[in-house]
């Protein structure tokens, strides 16, 4: 019996069923013609800054669908559903529709992409603020990328455990870029004005792609910053972790002072002149993440009381699923990430940390390229060699969790990606570019734009009752008090507020 076989049967069937998930699902509210909606977040829909299922992510017309924590896949799937069906009704108030690709949709111009607004509140405007201080310093069209966030949780592991899982979890990402990525082309817009190497798709007016990318959305173009790329972030331990952060949320960055808080109208630009204003600007495929109190910094938060969940924050949006993501693919990440923590899982380094990162970009922008070879300590491999290791040591851990379901569900979701494996063209990415080509003229606006009506009428024709949207409407209107409470009870300047919330004694434990 191999030490994998032991280590979860050490963990047994009733832990297993105690795994929890939880989805927060980022897309663009669009128009009928497939460009960015202008319109504030739709009143109806609640306060973005309260509302515990809708809010909103960078933009104001950028809704992010939150789930709460489930036990099993489908019922995480159903509530993911349900809020967007309440989306949907309301939005057709306005005939707009969500964008269900994670590159976006035809964008304005840089300044007119409208930032997400919160209120009056302290918290409130600073969330606007951070929003204004993440333009300045990496351009608004790069924060309208969207994405799926997979929260993932097992009751009894430690913070040494969970990263050690997300150690393996970044040697191992690729495989889950090369499996679900679905962003291989975009909108010529995105890239206006910015040096780029891709490759138009036919005349390239209305596409532009890289043949065998996976998720464009992980490479060079997408959630990167050459200023975040200085941050020597190690994942060997908590403390580590911590001091690494707290380093960059400390340290005042020469180019972000150039920009200044305050603009000379006296309008803030950002919250602060350090590297990261906050802990959430820290970019990465995997976060180590513990709940916050209200006013607390997660910085605090997981210095005091650990590790609570992983965020894993690689998933693309599938445009060909209603809800961008489906049961399968979900299952498959509960087994992968189950793989990662229970494998041996030795300290990262500088080495191999600038490997991952090299094959992280390999995969984004080559993934799906014949023989491409990725780095392993210090070696060449192939892709497909590495890959079906990851996926062998899955299969006694997809059985377990099918044994302890009493379903053969997550063993095929691992058979689906090893066809996946031996079959490039058949995965989310390759289908993307195919549909692109040949079904809609070489346009992305065309494909996304059909696709998200396709996906609203799914959505729509769910079942639905009157006991729902009383429960909807519940909600937005204890979200839009909730705000007004929050906004009443600010009672000193908000620049003292502010700085005493950046102060770097917030992320600290005393």
């Amino acid at each position: 019996m191999n030490h994998i076989q032991q280590r979860i049967d050490a963990i047994g069937a009733q832990r297993l069923l105690q795994m929890g998930r939880g989805i927060e699902k980022e897309g663009l509210r669009v128009n009928d013609e497939g460009a960015l909606a202008l319109t504030p977040h739709p009143a109806a829909l609640g306060s973005a800054l309260t509302h515990s299922s809708i809010t909103t992510d960078f933009s104001e017309s950028q809704i992010e669908i939150i789930t709460g924590v489930h036990q099993g896949v489908q019922a995480c799937l159903d509530e993911l559903a349900e809020v967007h069906q309440y989306v949907y009704q309301v939005l057709q108030a306005n005939d707009e529709r969500l964008w269900i690709s994670s590159m976006p949709c035809s964008l304005p111009s840089d300044e007119n992409i409208p930032l997400g607004r919160f209120g009056t509140s302290h918290i409130g405007r600073s969330k606007s603020i951070y929003r204004m201080g993440l333009g300045h310093r990496y351009g608004r069209r790069m924060q309208t990328i969207s994405g799926i966030h997979y929260n993932w949780s097992l009751p009894g592991v430690s913070s040494e455990a969970y990263f050690g899982l997300i150690r393996n979890f970044r040697r191992q990402a690729f495989l889950l870029l090369y499996l679900f990525g679905a962003s291989p082309v975009l909108c010529p817009c995105f890239v206006q004005g910015r040096p780029h190497q891709l490759q138009p798709l036919g005349d390239g007016q209305g596409a532009l792609h890289l043949p065998h990318a996976t998720s464009l959305r992980m490479g060079r173009l997408g959630y990167q910053s050459d200023a975040q790329a200085s941050i020597s972030v190690s994942y060997n331990d908590l403390k580590g972790y911590a001091d690494s952060l707290y380093g960059a949320l400390t340290q005042p960055y020469p180019a972000y002072e150039k920009v200044g808080i305050l603009n000379p109208g006296g309008e803030y630009n950002q919250l602060g002149t350090s590297l990261l204003q906050i802990e959430n600007e820290f970019y990465g495929t995997i976060r180590p993440k513990r709940t916050v109190q209200r006013g607390e910094r997660p910085l605090h938060a997981l210095r005091e009381r650990g590790v609570e969940y992983v965020e894993v924050r690689l998933m693309d949006i599938n445009p060909f699923d209603s809800m961008g993501i489906s049961a399968p693919t979900m299952r498959l990440l509960d087994v992968f990430l189950l793989h990662c923590l229970l494998s041996d899982s030795p300290p990262d380094s500088p080495a191999e940390i600038a490997e991952m990162k090299h094959n992280q970009h390999m995969v984004a922008e080559r993934g799906r390229e014949p023989g491409l070879n990725l780095q392993r300590q210090g070696k060449e491999v192939k892709l497909t060699e590495w890959a079906q290791e990851i996926l062998q040591a899955c299969q006694p851990i997809a059985a377990a969790l099918d044994q302890a379901h009493g379903t053969q569900d997550y063993s095929q979701a691992l058979a689906q990606s090893q066809t996946l494996l031996a079959n490039p063209a058949q995965t989310p990415s390759a289908q993307v570019l195919a549909a692109v080509s040949e079904q809609f003229g070489t346009s992305f606006k065309a494909f996304g734009a059909a696709q998200s009506e396709w996906a609203r009428e799914q959505t729509l024709a769910r079942p639905w009752s009157e006991a729902l949207t009383a429960k909807y409407q519940e909600l937005a209107a204890k979200s839009i008090q909730a705000q007004k409470d929050m906004e009443a009870a600010d009672t000193v300047p908000f620049e003292e507020w502010r700085q005493c919330y950046m102060s770097p004694e917030h992320l600290v434990v005393s």
